[in-house]
């Protein structure tokens, strides 16, 4: 992949300065609407891992494995899908996943106290802006590292599911280690990855593509952050 300064300076007949207004905006929509998730799934996750009926209702029950896999299911049904769908139905498309992603994880509140959870919430949050800042900033080609990355995340997944039924304290050790560390990873590349995808495609401003482009790297840099809070959690929370 092109960095940034080399798709910059080559202009593709728009100005530097219009790239670099779009950007900013185009970055802005990203946070924005990641941001709304993250709210969303909060809400949801709060709501129904405070209320005991509701934890009992699903986790107690076989109900719990669809809770647990749907959100996993539309990730792979949301890329599917995405060129097909319109920007306001990709929109839709991504709150409701955020929103079931707050049901799936609603069982912290069941599990660690809140104090914990609001802790952990801060410093995953700063530990994310601080790489997304990186991968926004540098200079550095981080191109190289999706490979790297991405088949890390495929064991991980193995891994995860694998561990649903051994229950191994050991594994779960070192998959939430290697976990914090691909998607701290993660979140610098897909950073830059977002930000050079915009530039490749700025002479051509195409207000759909843009729109979709935007939730697909909101939904990106949203996976990075809960992923990583979760595997942070492991570490940091403290059980009820």
């Amino acid at each position: 992949m092109a960095d940034y300064t080399t798709i910059r300076t080559a202009g593709a007949g728009v100005r530097a300065a219009q790239i670099d207004e779009g950007l900013r905006a185009h970055m802005n929509k990203v946070y924005g609407l990641m941001s709304v998730a993250m709210v969303l799934t909060g809400g949801v996750a709060w709501a129904v891992g405070t209320n005991d009926a509701m934890i009992a209702a699903i986790f107690g029950t076989p109900v719990k494995w669809l809770v647990m896999f749907a959100p996993l299911i539309m990730v792979f049904a949301f890329s599917a899908m995405i060129n097909r769908l319109s920007a306001a139905a990709a929109q839709l498309f991504f709150y409701t996943f955020a929103a079931l992603m707050g049901l799936s994880i609603s069982f912290i509140f069941a599990v660690y106290t809140g104090v914990s959870i609001a802790q952990t919430f801060f410093a995953t949050a700063i530990a994310f802006a601080s790489l997304s800042l990186y991968g926004y900033t540098t200079k550095r080609d981080l191109s190289g590292m999706g490979t790297f990355l991405m088949m890390g995340l495929i064991g991980l997944i193995v891994a995860s599911i694998v561990n649903i039924f051994m229950a191994s304290s050991a594994l779960q050790f070192a998959i939430s280690v290697i976990g914090i560390l691909i998607f701290a990873g993660l979140t610098a590349y897909d950073t830059q990855s977002i930000k050079n995808e915009y530039v490749q495609h700025a002479a051509a401003m195409d207000q759909e593509w843009l729109g979709k482009s935007a939730i697909m790297g909101a939904l990106r840099l949203y996976l990075d952050f809960i992923n990583m809070f979760m595997f942070l959690l492991q570490f940091m929370g403290n059980r009820e």
